[in-house]
């Protein structure tokens, strides 16, 4: 009896290694050239144009007058920032109450300052005098009130201040920022409490709070998430725009005081470069800040809640509201 023979079964054919072809990418080496050139033209240019007086520059741009420009722009910043919010919360708050009147006016007043460029309200504020040359406190209509019962020239008032010494230009210029500020201040916060669950404030409501202690207990500290990073780039941008304080004139300001150096040398052009100088500087110390402030804030969402934090601020800083239709 013959054993049977194994069957012919024809071995794996052993695949062959991969040749990987690494993809080449032409136009990134053009690009980082072309970006390589432009940079060394740049750098040149600095270091051979004689426009920029560069002695001059470093001379003048720490001059007691100009520290003390830094240290009004610092302040107006802060003051302008600290009754924005305040005042920004209270319109955001007005505008979701169930109080028609309270809805109105607040929509309103986020109408007209988000309308109304900046320069041009500093410009009319500033010019306040014409409009009031003396602002007076006392019983209102008094002129008229006295007409209503016989008595001619009624003059009602306990005190009054010439226009011009009440606002001074300092004073204008917090002003007009903060009223400006709250406005995107007050939509900021909109946003922040329309993104807290309804259910938390009902729930707060069902446990006997009144709406008011709601709002500041339940809502207003979730809502901070969405808040406190679009608030920091209002912060920089504020920073920014106190150079538009020129149109008041402020004279404790960064930039109306390297202007007057470089108006009074005839060298302008030094002193702007001086001004940009100085802001990139501040900017970054702020720049710094909001980084620490949105990673904490961003804590538990990763990534992806860490860019929609930062592109609400972003939206924010150009007067965008993401969070609404």
């Amino acid at each position: 009896m013959t054993e049977p023979t194994p069957s012919a079964t024809p071995l794996p054919r052993q695949a062959e290694p991969i040749k990987a072809i690494p993809v080449r990418h032409p136009g990134r080496w053009v690009a980082i050239a072309v970006i390589a050139v432009l940079v060394a033209m740049f750098v040149h240019m600095l270091l051979t144009n004689s426009a920029f007086e560069w002695q001059f520059m470093v001379e003048n741009m720490f001059k007691p007058p100009v520290l003390r420009g830094l240290l009004g722009t610092v302040s107006i910043t802060v003051l302008s920032m600290i009754i924005g919010v305040l005042l920004g919360v209270v319109i955001a708050v007005a505008r979701l109450s169930e109080n028609p009147v309270l809805r109105g006016v607040s929509w309103v007043y986020t109408w007209f300052f988000r309308a109304v460029p900046r320069y041009v309200l500093l410009i009319v504020m500033g010019n306040l005098g014409i409009l009031w040359p003396r602002l007076e406190f006392g019983v209102p209509f008094d002129t008229y009130l006295g007409r209503l019962f016989g008595i001619e020239d009624a003059n009602w008032r306990l005190f009054g201040f010439t226009t011009r010494e009440l606002l001074s230009g300092f004073l204008v210029g917090v002003l007009g920022l903060a009223l400006s500020e709250a406005a995107y201040m007050a939509e900021i916060v909109r946003a922040g409490m329309l993104s807290v669950d309804p259910g938390q404030g009902e729930a707060a409501t069902a446990l006997g709070m009144s709406r008011g202690r709601a709002m500041r207990r339940v809502v207003l500290p979730q809502a901070m998430r969405v808040i406190i990073p679009p608030t920091g780039n209002e912060t920089i941008a504020m920073l920014k725009d106190t150079s538009l304080l020129i149109a008041v004139p402020v004279t404790a300001e960064l930039f109306f005081q390297l202007s007057a150096i470089g108006s009074r040398t005839y060298l302008i052009f030094p002193m702007y470069v001086a001004a940009i100088i100085w802001y990139l500087f501040l900017v970054s110390i702020l720049l710094v800040g909001q980084y620490f402030l949105e990673r904490r804030f961003s804590r538990g969402h990763g990534r992806t809640g860490a860019a929609k934090l930062k592109l609400e601020g972003l939206a924010a800083e150009h007067g965008v509201n993401p969070e609404l239709p």
